[in-house]
């Protein structure tokens, strides 16, 4: 067993959460996960909006319970003297900070990265928006659904008859929270050559062109739109849902060759193998009229399970269409701890996604549950030096 077992691979790191809803949170989530000290910092009167997003119980978000785990609350009025001179006195304590205000907010409160960086040269500090620090858009308000539409996801998603679709969920807020943590560990590891600070300008618009595939590739060198294909794909079929017998939904992938000659041999119909068009997978996508209907109707007069069975027995691949009641009790995702338990002393065990991989001998870890609003307020300002005399006196001016 190696020395390091059980530890947390960022333990040591101190990250301050000054973002709201959910690209930059999600980050400094991901770097907690792992052990970071995270510190989310909230206005005193306006807590992060993520708190009242989504379903509630017992008056408390549940959304916020995910996103806030693993973090310390505290409160701070940045538009204050006093709450900025807090501030600075935690940025010299801290490796990150993760903002996500519209550029120049920070430089009104005289907290840009002059202030930062003079009160701490090794800090990151990691700039979130819907547009970036610069060029025409960097002002406007950004989320990411306008993400979404601009990058081209919208323009490709949907039946092709049917209006461009939005994703219900934070798609591109996701994405950038997630590239948001790896440039975050990218700009501390060139700390470790240079040692010093550096800033990240991560735009929500950016990384799902990243995610999209070579779509700019395709259209500066062929000219090439890709269109709307509901579920089916240009690069290979048979790919779409079908329905089975007891009224469920499977999904079929045939990315690689062998998976769609053995799917040909399931249904029954190996003489499409033989076609001269059934050897590439652009080629098939061509033909998914036929693929489509042999497979279908296979598929339409039999139960899931025995789908699902056969498709096992066969090498084939396939996956059954879920809701979160089937993810809940999936054998895969069960056997993974995929959703694991957390107890939380304001709600009792929560049930959420678990840490975003596993190490092997450095794991990451799930302690708590987001926190209540300031809850770690005079804890961390106590942690810092500050006297109750001191804290009283920021109350009183409202920076806390």
């Amino acid at each position: 067993m190696s020395a390091h077992q059980g530890q947390s691979p960022l333990t040591g790191l101190r990250v301050l959460d000054l973002a709201t809803l959910f690209a930059g949170p999600l980050a400094a989530t991901m770097l907690g996960d792992f052990g970071a000290e995270v510190i989310k910092i909230e206005h005193p009167a306006k807590p992060d909006p993520s708190r009242g997003h989504g379903p509630s119980k017992d008056g408390i978000g549940l959304w916020w319970k995910l996103l806030g785990r693993n973090k310390r609350t505290i409160t701070l009025n940045l538009s204050k003297p006093g709450g900025r001179e807090t501030l600075l006195r935690l940025a010299a304590t801290a490796d990150v900070v993760i903002e996500n205000f519209r550029p120049g907010t920070l430089e009104k409160w005289d907290l840009g990265w002059a202030e930062l960086s003079a009160a701490n040269p090794r800090l990151v500090l990691a700039r979130v928006t819907g547009f970036g620090q610069f060029g025409p858009y960097a002002h406007r308000p950004g989320f990411g659904t306008l993400a979404e539409a601009m990058s081209g996801f919208a323009a490709i998603t949907g039946e092709p008859d049917a209006p461009p679709t939005l994703p219900p969920f934070g798609l591109a807020d996701s994405i950038a929270g997630l590239a948001t943590a790896y440039a975050v560990m990218t700009a501390l590891t060139a700390r470790e050559r240079t040692g010093e600070g550096q800033v990240i300008d991560m735009a929500i618009i950016e990384p799902i062109l990243t995610v999209l595939g070579p779509q700019p590739l395709w259209y500066d060198q062929l000219g090439h739109v890709q269109p709307r294909t509901g579920n089916r794909s240009a690069n290979n079929a048979p790919r779409n849902t079908y329905r089975t017998a007891d009224g469920s939904w499977v999904a079929v992938s045939t990315s690689a060759q062998s998976i769609a000659e053995r799917l040909m041999r399931l249904v029954g119909r190996p003489e499409l193998i033989d076609e001269p068009w059934f050897a590439t997978g652009a080629d098939r996508a061509r033909h998914a009229d036929v693929l489509d209907e042999a497979v279908g109707t296979w598929i339409a007069v039999r139960t899931r399970a025995e789908v699902l069975a056969a498709f096992e027995k066969a090498e084939a691949a396939v996956a059954p269409i879920q809701d979160v009641r089937d993810v809940m009790t999936d054998p895969q995702y069960q056997a993974l701890d995929t959703i694991t338990t957390v107890d939380d002393p304001e709600l009792g065990p929560l049930r959420m996604q678990n840490v975003l991989f596993r190490l092997s001998s450095t794991p990451g870890a799930i302690h708590w549950a987001g926190r209540p609003h300031g809850a770690d307020t005079d804890t961390v300002l106590a942690e810092l030096g500050l006297t109750d005399r001191e804290i009283d006196a920021l109350r009183s001016e409202g920076a806390l």
